[in-house]
C-alpha cells in the first residue's frame, strides 16, 4: 500500500500533540502525517502562509506541492473545498476537535467520512 500524507490543520508548534486548528484557513501550522498500512510512519510540520482575502486557494497549493493526498477539517469554506477536490485531495470532516493525534486515530480506526457539501461552513466560526 503506498504511503499517504494526510494534512491537519494545527495550533503551534503542531505535532501530533498539538490541538487541531478549528478554522482551516487561519491555522498556524499543519502537521503532516505519513502513513503506511495503518500505521504513522513520520510526522512533520508546515508553516501555513498568511491568509489574505480570497487568499484560500494558498494553503490548498501549499499542501498539493507538500504531497497531501487528503486533509482532515472542522469546518472549511466551498472554495477551498472544491480547490482540494480539483487537486485530487481528499477531505475528511471530523466534527469533534481535540487533538491531531486524535484526529488521525479516528480516520485509521474509519470513524471519518469525506466531507459533505452540506457540511462546508460559509467562513463563520471555522
Amino acid at each position: 500500500m503506498p504511503i499517504e500524507t494526510v494534512a491537519i490543520p494545527s495550533m503551534s508548534p503542531g505535532g501530533l500533540e498539538a490541538m487541531r486548528s478549528g478554522h482551516f484557513g487561519h491555522c498556524e501550522v499543519f502537521t503532516l502525517v505519513q502513513v503506511e498500512d495503518g500505521e504513522i510512519r513520520e510526522v512533520s510540520v508546515l508553516q501555513n502562509p498568511p491568509h489574505i482575502q480570497g487568499g484560500c486557494q494558498a494553503p490548498v497549493n501549499l499542501l498539493y506541492r507538500s504531497g497531501a493526498n487528503a486533509i482532515i477539517v472542522g469546518g472549511i469554506g466551498m472554495r477551498p473545498l472544491m480547490g482540494f477536490r480539483q487537486a485530487g485531495i481528499r477531505v475528511y470532516h471530523d466534527p469533534y476537535g481535540g487533538t491531531v493525534g486524535a484526529s488521525i486515530n479516528e480516520l485509521l480506526k474509519g470513524r471519518l467520512s469525506t466531507i459533505r457539501d452540506d457540511q462546508v461552513c460559509g467562513g463563520g466560526s471555522f
